[in-house]
């Protein structure tokens, strides 16, 4: 049951554009808390006297906690309402956020980590299915627009605006600085959001569905990432990998599934969809690593000059996401978003030509490019997802769609990390190294356009398709 209570136009309005402000807000943190994180580590390992494998922790248990949760919090926002577990996802966000920079032990950073992460999948599970229901249907193509501009930027700025307040404030500046967005984001929400969206209420949860698919994924995650330290852990993600598909099979016969196997089964452009989304992601994830290692070992830029080349990418998404959703509603989203991935494919193809000699304005423009492919791609995909579903799916389709980038995410650092350990081994990024160094990066990139390629005929396979459901009302 929708217990949406928006009843005149400009309430609507009103809380429309309350709605995008909030959604945009911890669109930005969850994943600019990610990756800003990244750039702390030598800093965080100092003060906290971590080794390299607990410095490891830090990011993996944030990832795995997203991961694990996304799912099960769209579910039940979709049961018991989305704005309650976005609320609680917020609370828990915040009080992480608050804690972690008064850690005095690694292991106690690590935990709190996690607890972060969980918060963020609260979130990142609701929010979108949330701005599909509270903005009028002809205001969702702009709103996505801005929305995922919002995603990329946070992406993107964590390691420039990271960088800068770990360079000069401290690492635990960088929860700090995100406090008051989020607190401002919480208050928002209690005062302006007055929907709670909960079209599958009454329906039970699916408690046995989550814990094969938690303990399954838990596995796959931990022995994926640490398959270079034994044989027990390539074994690990093999069972963690066979119980995903035993969790598929064991949804299909659920009445009231945590996934709707079922749907992707016979909704064609929201399985190629989600599918899409986990390639985009997988392609495209380690540009920024790779590139703000070879602008300062190849370069020779400092931490904050190479920052300011690598803001040009989000600079470019931020402008054109949301002019990509206002021409979704003209065009199929889904033909824009398969011209977003040929851009994509293009791009990587001339990063696989960086060198010693390489000019920056080239540099820059290969950032443009992609730049301007992740816009046209992710706004209108994003659209198509959730247009392709009933309302009362839309938690699952949002949380879906987020575990497909997470695992995008986990796929490319988890190539990048194998391609760099085969050409380099545990030598260290030096003038003798540099060859090697390069030689991994062309392979990388020319694995990562030739993936785009395959992106693209995923795509192009749901262009002819209608999306199922096309709302006719706000909130759906």
């Amino acid at each position: 049951m929708n217990k949406n209570t928006m009843n005149t136009p400009s309430r609507s309005q009103e809380a429309g554009l309350a709605t995008l402000i909030v959604v945009s807000a911890v669109q930005f943190l969850a994943p600019f808390m990610m990756s800003s994180v990244g750039i702390a580590l030598p800093a965080i390992g100092r003060e906290l006297s971590a080794n390299a494998v607990e410095l490891g922790l830090v990011e993996t248990v944030y990832i795995l906690a997203v991961v694990l949760f996304l799912l099960p919090a769209g579910r039940l926002g979709d049961i018991l309402g989305r704005k309650k577990i976005f609320i609680r996802g917020t609370l828990l966000f915040i009080a992480a956020t608050l804690v972690i920079p008064f850690s005095s032990s690694i292991e106690f950073f690590i935990l709190v980590r996690f607890f972060q992460g969980a918060g963020a999948a609260m979130i990142a599970g609701t929010s979108l299915a949330i701005l599909y229901s509270g903005v009028e249907p002809k205001q969702r193509g702009k709103a996505m627009g801005i929305v995922v501009g919002f995603i990329y930027g946070g992406l993107s700025a964590g390691p420039v605006l990271g960088g800068f307040l770990v360079t000069h404030l401290g690492w635990q500046w960088i929860f700090y600085t995100a406090l008051p967005l989020e607190i401002t984001a919480l208050i928002l929400t209690l005062v302006k959001l007055t929907g709670e969206w909960a079209e599958s209420e009454g329906e039970p949860f699916d408690f046995m569905g989550t814990l094969i698919y938690m303990a399954a994924l838990s596995l796959l995650i931990i022995g994926t990432v640490n398959r270079t330290k034994g044989d027990g852990y390539t074994a690990m993600a093999l069972a963690g990998l066979l119980g995903l598909g035993g969790f598929f099979c064991f949804e299909y016969s659920r009445p009231f599934p945590i996934l709707h196997v079922r749907l992707l089964f016979s909704n064609r452009v929201f399985a190629f969809s989600n599918l899409a989304t986990l390639i985009n992601y997988a392609a495209s994830f380690g540009l920024t690593f790779f590139l703000s290692l070879y602008l300062q070992a190849v370069k020779g830029l400092s931490p904050q000059a190479a920052g300011g080349v690598l803001i040009v990418q989000p600079i470019v998404q931020a402008i054109l996401a949301p002019l990509s959703g206002l021409l979704s509603e003209r065009v199929q989203p889904a033909r824009i978003s398969t011209l977003g991935m040929i851009v994509c494919a293009l791009g990587l193809a001339v990063a696989c030509t960086l060198g010693r000699d390489t000019p920056l304005w080239m540099v820059m423009a290969m950032l443009s490019i992609m730049g301007l492919g992740f816009a046209l791609f992710s706004t209108p995909n994003m659209l198509t997802v959730m247009g392709s579903v009933e309302a009362r799916h839309y938690g699952t389709a949002s949380s879906l769609v987020g575990t497909m980038r997470s695992f995008g995410m986990l796929v490319s650092m988890t190539a990048v990390t194998a391609i760099v350990s085969f050409y380099m081994g545990a030598r260290v990024i030096e003038p003798g190294t540099l060859d090697l160094f390069l030689r991994s990066l062309h392979v990388a990139f020319m694995g990562f356009s030739l993936l785009c390629l395959v992106g693209i005929f995923f795509s192009m396979a749901r262009v002819k398709q209608v999306p199922v459901i096309r709302e006719q009302e706000a909130g759906g």
